[in-house]
């Protein structure tokens, strides 16, 4: 329980405070007037002015936020308030937010590449390791054994194994393995894999692992964040589309994700942040009112037209995005308790 809170307080509050932090840094950038910028949530624990900014520490470390001045047309608008400033600016620091989150992510896969490498999955047939209390632990074998027959079936390549094993489940299997240049048959029966229920012996592939070098990191970092994108988009698309089961996480699913991944080591709860600071990046930039994607449609529009919606029209639309949101929360809520 201590280090899911603690995962979930690393992984939420990095990925909240570097996209509060672009919204700052642009608004800065662009001569707007930030009120507040805060370092997590709920009551002041610490706060300093430093000219018209105030900066604090709140007691709930869950990312953070900023107030820029004139963001409403009911506040006293300034040369310096976020209104004042021309269509180009604005749009400049909504999109900052998201921005940061896909920079985050390139950083951090690249540090994880330029310092451990990267790790593929060989096509060989060739044992890696063997899962306990598998068929294949009951039946000895061993890492290094190279599976060249299955009931028969021959394999060639690593993806072999499941196609034969699955032909032949909750039968006895005759698996031929290769040790020390010896034909070896050994006998087992598949169990069923828990989430999937598919047939399985319980062997792994061998992982091979490349190093990479700083510059060449720093291209595989952004290519890799681009294929995530990608895969997050795709998915997104075929869940609305109706193709594909909206298999979504609330707050409670993924605190049980940054437990389970940062159990593994804190290697994968950075890999587990960058995939979730991708995830925060795009579903902000969705066309939805009350996201900074639909705010930026309707900057684009104001661009466009040279004038700005009517305050009764933008109400009207934040409460319809409003709606939207609350009901994807409490569907990814009730998909949470679902699982327990």
């Amino acid at each position: 329980m201590l280090v899911t809170i603690a995962a979930t307080v690393f992984v939420f509050s990095v990925i909240v405070f570097v996209h509060e932090l672009g919204h700052f840094m642009t608004a800065k950038a662009t001569g707007m007037q930030v009120d507040e910028f805060a370092i997590g949530f709920g009551p002041k624990i610490y706060s300093y002015q430093y000219g018209p900014t105030l900066y604090s520490l709140r007691a709930i470390p869950l990312g953070g936020f900023n107030r820029i001045s004139g963001m409403s047309e009911e506040e006293e608008l300034t040369a310096t308030s976020f209104l004042s400033k021309g269509v180009s600016s604005r749009l400049f620091v909504i999109a900052a937010g998201a921005a940061m989150n896909f920079i985050l992510a390139i950083f951090i896969i690249w540090g994880l590449m330029f310092t451990i490498g990267t790790k593929d999955i060989s096509s060989e047939p060739i044992v890696g390791s063997v899962m306990t209390d598998s068929a294949a632990s009951a039946a000895h074998i061993e890492k290094g054994d190279r599976i060249i027959a299955i009931s028969g079936i021959s394999i060639e390549k690593w993806s072999d194994i499941s196609a034969a094993v699955a032909q032949h489940s909750q039968e006895v299997l005759t698996v031929t393995v290769q040790r020390n240049n010896e034909n070896i048959d050994l006998t087992m029966i598949p169990k069923l894999e828990a989430q999937t229920q598919r047939p399985i012996i319980g062997v792994v592939p061998v992982i091979i692992t490349q190093n990479h070098g700083f510059f060449e990191s720093a291209v595989l970092s952004v290519e890799r964040t681009g294929q995530i994108c990608k895969m997050m988009i795709v998915g997104l698309y075929h869940m609305a589309a109706g193709t594909e089961k909206a298999d979504i996480a609330g707050p409670i699913g993924v605190a049980q994700l940054a437990g389970q991944v940062a159990s593994l080591g804190f290697v994968n709860l950075l890999m587990f942040t960058a995939f979730l600071s991708i995830n925060l990046g795009i579903i902000n930039l969705l066309p939805i009112p009350m996201l900074d994607g639909g705010y930026i449609i309707l900057l684009i529009l104001e661009g466009v037209t040279r004038r700005r919606l009517p305050a009764r029209a933008l109400y009207y639309m934040q409460m319809v995005g409003m709606c939207i949101l609350a009901a994807v929360f409490i569907f990814a809520m009730m998909q949470d308790i679902s699982r327990f």
